[in-house]
């Protein structure tokens, strides 16, 4: 639990973080990029994607459930890997390179 960090520091806490539970959107788009599993405590979510790819779980807000599902992404290895190995539906995190690469092939300067 946190205040809300500005980007920088939001990305360098979800990189140390071992697991993400969040209601958060944005958040649910960040976290498969970075390999963290993503506990969504809500019951709905707009980012449907990302739980049909398996890198986040939709589990509601009951306290007992997120006690579970929490224990077992942290007790067993298995579970885990599934899930921070799972491919992104939102993309490898590496557009920035791609386009840095394509702009500099266009201008001729690589």
């Amino acid at each position: 639990m946190t205040e809300p960090l500005d980007y920088t520091e939001l990305i360098g806490a979800m990189k140390r973080c071992t697991l993400i539970m969040t209601d958060s959107g944005g958040i649910q788009e960040e976290a498969p990029s970075l390999a963290k599993p993503v506990l969504i405590l809500r019951e709905t979510t707009e980012r449907p994607e990302a739980v049909m790819a398996g890198t986040a779980k939709l589990i509601g807000t009951d306290s007992v459930r997120i006690y579970d599902e929490a224990t077992e992404l942290l007790t067993n290895p298995e579970s885990y890997q599934k899930m921070a190995n799972a491919a992104s539906p939102f993309g490898d995190g590496q557009a920035s390179d791609r386009i840095v690469d394509l702009c500099a092939k266009y201008l001729k300067i690589a």
